[in-house]
């Protein structure tokens, strides 16, 4: 078998080796079944037995209640960017839409397309070409309308590397997260939120798969004149079968599932998790300026640690030389620049702690 390197890359990401390896072994055949995950009916007992165990993984992980409805879509959150409003705006047709990134601003796009958007809050500075985020609002800067459909925002930002450590309080309207980057990576109450929202790619699976948790009553929201693949209200109904799922995807969201409850739940893993963030902002706060931070510490992200060098010449000089010693994906996104270095669930201890040492040694070097 070939050696794994340590995978830093945003999106899809990395998965925890033991459920690769479980899949693997099952590849061919499944146990008792005599064809692959790949081959079976989405309609056979088979199946419908391996998507009950990923719905009721998430709704142990989750302590998801009772009036929630789990869906797995395709299309990723930004089919969501446009479901969300035709689905949760009418009647009222306005909804407030909090910007802290690339992804919520693309949100606020498609809702726009469906009625009115209020920006209840934005963080965004810098001109031109030059804008960027580097924080997460405060609960006061949240200008929000009471009479609105719902309140959308982003849970965390990968590519500017912020993150919201409590939800924004929003009274009695229904809050809707793109919870795509962070979600399972910590306990969250999901009675807050009216609809939850995430690709599978982060921390639950492999691309392909949208998770969306939504309340049952606002299903009764969605209007008999959406077409029907647009429809929560159509999928409730048919379990997420009316067409064709990504049946192999919702297997590996299994497999993660039962990863995650072995290892003692959200708890526990929000524990490896700050660990593993600590380590590298420890090492990016320690280096006397040769490494800086993009976001404000109070808003850093514990999934998406973005930093930078003193020049583009430096950055790349690191990421050239850490790419040849196992170190994939540490190219910052193409609108921020500079280093990114993502440690979703599954990236273990060891590779941070082996990216501390490779980068503290970097810095005698360089420095």
């Amino acid at each position: 078998m070939e050696n794994r390197i340590y995978n830093f890359s945003a999106g899809p990401a990395v998965l925890p080796e033991e459920v690769l390896l479980e899949a693997q072994k099952d590849l061919f055949a499944l146990p008792g079944v005599g064809m692959s995950i790949l081959e079976i009916s989405h309609r056979s007992k088979t199946y419908d037995a391996i998507h009950q165990e990923a719905k009721e993984g998430l709704k142990q992980l989750l302590n998801i209640p009772d009036d929630y409805v789990i869906l797995f879509l395709q299309g990723g959150a930004s089919l969501q960017f446009s479901m969300v409003p035709l689905n949760l705006m009418p009647p009222k047709n306005k909804a407030d839409y909090i910007l802290t990134g690339s992804w919520s601003k693309k949100a606020m796009k498609e809702a726009k397309r469906v009625g009115t958007v209020n920006v209840a809050a934005t963080t965004e500075e810098g001109e031109g070409d030059k804008k960027y985020f580097k924080r997460i609002p405060k609960q006061s800067e949240l200008k929000l309308d009471p009479d609105a459909a719902y309140v959308h925002f982003t849970s965390n930002n990968t590519i500017f590397g912020t993150e919201w450590s409590t939800e924004p309080e929003v009274g009695n309207v229904p809050l809707v997260c793109d919870a795509s980057s962070d979600i399972l990576s910590k306990p969250i109450d999901v009675k807050k939120y009216g609809l939850i929202y995430a690709g599978a790619q982060k921390n639950m699976g492999p691309s392909g798969v949208t998770l969306v948790i939504i309340r049952k009553d606002l299903l009764e929201r969605s209007q008999d004149s959406l077409h029907t693949m647009l429809n929560y209200k159509i999928h409730a109904e048919n379990d997420s079968l009316y067409n064709t799922p990504n049946t192999f995807g919702i297997y590996i969201i299994k497999l993660v599932t039962k990863w995650l409850l072995g290892l003692g739940g959200l708890e526990e893993m929000y524990k490896i998790n700050k660990k593993k963030a600590q380590l590298l902002y420890d090492c990016i706060d320690q280096s006397g300026g040769f490494y800086k931070g993009h976001a404000e510490k109070n808003s850093r992200s514990l999934m998406n640690v973005t930093f930078n060098l003193a020049t583009e010449e430096l950055e790349k000089k690191l990421i050239d030389e850490a790419t040849k010693a196992g170190f994939s994906g540490l190219k910052g996104h193409r609108s921020v620049g500079g280093l990114r270095a993502s440690i979703y669930n599954a990236f273990p201890v060891k590779g941070v702690e082996a990216l501390v040492d490779f980068m503290k040694d970097f810095q005698k070097r360089n420095g």
